[in-house]
């Protein structure tokens, strides 16, 4: 299987062409969104191309479908409302160089997924979590994205193409080639990851409701301000964590929406975001218990009402053992002593698909560390490298049975 490096960074440019904004290599792809349809038309072209045959599921799943039982590599290419060009795009077009090279090659069969919403503008990796079967359609379409926008809506735009879900049986196992989003391997000059887990994540929305009043007028002692309740629950909840959370375990408020959002109004209601990571699916419960309770301490000291939205996420998962060994091999015959063993911090369709099939990740490194934004960059040999390595453990491992899988041979 010979890939063709220039082939695979024209396509990865070409891509990028779709939603391209901002400085440098910027994308602004929303899932759903007009760029997004269009770009995942445009690979479906592709794919045809490479000998494959396009299938659109009814949420938007794009599979570039091999003949027979065939190997799975892929990720997404919907953004962030402000992303780069790499994070996702770079395992469809992974994927779609490899396929083409392993059918000029003839084999092994090589399949091609691009998973809708991983990017979560309607909750957590959607397209996959739909197709590995942790979330019902009909549960799904009462989903709305920030704008009020129900899935079902979202997903009505892309109608006209879509089909059946594709049986994922059909799949011997799943490999997604990303970038890091993170500082480690760019900092060490390291050229790949081979990933060993990917943490688990949780997600809910917390709304302190208050007293709307004015501004001028109400005094500081007599105000119910939900936007200071929400302060002091972020400065309770940092430390109330210190004692239980580990060097890598991460918490993130990143949306607060208060009401009526004025300048002379203390607001009487506020929405915000609460997300946190780890690898451990006990802590991550514990966390959830501390910002449960902490947030009702905050409203009986306030006199205010707690509301708590539900809550989404996925559990830590493992990665497969044989194709985490034959990515260590490949890494190490490709670039010798210029790679690691790491945990994912952040969330891959990955995640879902492990659920069904034997799954691995590999990554490459990421400039500055740097990720959701559109200085997102990763130089050109190191995708090439990640690619290399990819074909060189395919061409070593795609055949072998995994029989520790509960879903080999399925």
């Amino acid at each position: 299987m010979q890939i063709n490096p220039q082939r695979f960074l024209d396509t990865l440019h070409a891509l990028r062409a779709f939603g391209a904004a901002g400085i440098g290599r910027g994308v602004v792809r929303p899932a759903y969104s007009a760029p997004d349809i269009a770009a995942r038309e445009w690979l479906a072209q592709r794919m045809v191309q490479a000998g494959l045959t396009p299938h659109f599921d009814p949420v938007g799943n794009l599979f570039g479908l091999a003949p027979g039982r065939s190997l799975l590599v892929g990720s997404h290419s919907d953004s962030q409302p402000e992303g780069g060009w790499l994070d996702g795009a770079l395992g469809v077009i992974c994927g779609l160089e490899l396929a083409q090279a392993a059918a000029e090659a003839g084999g092994p069969p090589i399949s091609v997924a691009n998973f809708q919403d991983e990017e979560g503008r309607f909750g957590v990796t959607t397209g996959s979590t739909i197709w590995a079967g942790s979330l019902g359609l009909d549960q799904a379409d009462a989903l709305t994205d920030r704008a009020g926008t129900p899935f079902a809506q979202a997903r009505a735009s892309m109608a006209h193409l879509a089909q059946g879900f594709v049986d994922p049986t059909r799949f011997s196992g799943f490999v997604e080639c990303h970038i890091e989003q993170g500082p480690w391997l760019f900092e060490a000059a390291q050229a790949v990851g081979v990933v060993t887990d990917i943490v688990g994540i949780r997600d809910m929305r917390i709304t302190y409701h208050g007293a709307q009043n004015h501004a001028g007028t109400t005094p500081m002692h007599r105000r119910q301000d939900a936007f200071q309740a929400m302060v002091a629950y972020s400065q309770l909840i940092n430390a109330r964590f210190r004692n239980v959370v580990t060097p890598s375990t991460v918490w993130t408020t990143g949306h607060v929406d208060l009401h009526p959002d004025a300048h002379s109004i203390v607001p009487g209601r506020c929405t915000f975001s609460m997300q946190w990571r780890d690898g451990s699916a006990q802590r991550l419960a514990q966390m959830e218990q501390i910002i449960r309770d902490t947030a009702q301490e905050v409203a009986e000291t306030t006199g205010m009402r707690v509301e708590f939205g539900p809550m989404l996420g996925l559990e830590p998962v493992e990665m497969d053992a044989g194709w985490q060994a034959a990515l260590g091999a490949a890494a190490q015959q490709i670039c010798p002593g210029r790679w690691r063993h790491m945990q994912s911090g952040a969330l891959h369709d990955a995640a879902n698909v492990a659920r069904l099939m034997p799954s691995a990740m590999l990554f490459v490194p990421s400039i500055n560390g740097i990720s959701h934004d559109f200085a997102e960059d990763t130089d050109e040999a190191d995708l090439v490298t990640g690619l290399q390595v990819l074909a060189h453990a395919i061409a070593a491992h795609a055949d072998r049975p995994h029989a520790n899988h509960p879903h080999a041979g399925a």
